[in-house]
């Protein structure tokens, strides 16, 4: 077990959530696998695990500048929450924590996330000016996730690169 000393929790976080028809197990394995990541997150590009609990993305970020984020896995329990945050000044990382949990039925799954972005609502508004609200990515990268999961391809393109999910 891996632990952190700051959850993305507070006024300066969004979250989402969805239920997918997978058990727990298959939805965290899938989730925890940070390469599985570019595979349905609508604007990371790649992933490369550098060490045990950090890796390299490659963002597409705005107006088609790319970006390169170091993130580093802060927290983990086995098919129950997944930590990480990008490696930055304090105060300067953006921090995620994703929570499993079994779903209404039988073999499904609710999956919730909560991004905390730098500056609070300041920054959550300047990234909504750059046509990246991060409230309806979230929401976005969790349709994404489910209908991956479920359906073994992406139609969501809602808040995603132009081009990345290709019906």
């Amino acid at each position: 077990m891996r632990s952190s000393t700051r959850p993305p929790r507070g006024p300066d976080a969004v979250e989402a959530s969805v239920t997918i028809d997978r058990t727990v197990g298959d939805t965290f394995r899938f989730y925890r696998d940070f390469t599985n990541l570019p595979r349905f997150l609508g604007d990371v590009m790649s992933v490369e695990e550098t060490g045990p609990d950090i890796s390299r993305w490659r963002i597409q970020g705005p107006l088609g500048i790319p970006v390169r984020w170091t993130v580093r896995l802060t927290e983990e329990h086995a098919n129950e929450l997944i930590r990480y945050e990008t490696v930055a000044p304090t105060g300067l990382s953006t921090c995620w924590e994703v929570f499993f949990r079994p779903g209404p039925g039988t073999g499904q799954t609710e999956v919730r996330e909560v991004m905390r972005t730098p500056f609070g609502r300041v920054g959550r508004a300047g990234l909504a000016l750059i046509g990246k609200p991060p409230a309806a990515e979230v929401r976005s990268n969790l349709q994404r996730l489910k209908e991956l999961l479920e359906e073994g391809k992406v139609t969501h393109r809602e808040h995603a690169v132009a081009g990345k999910f290709v019906v």
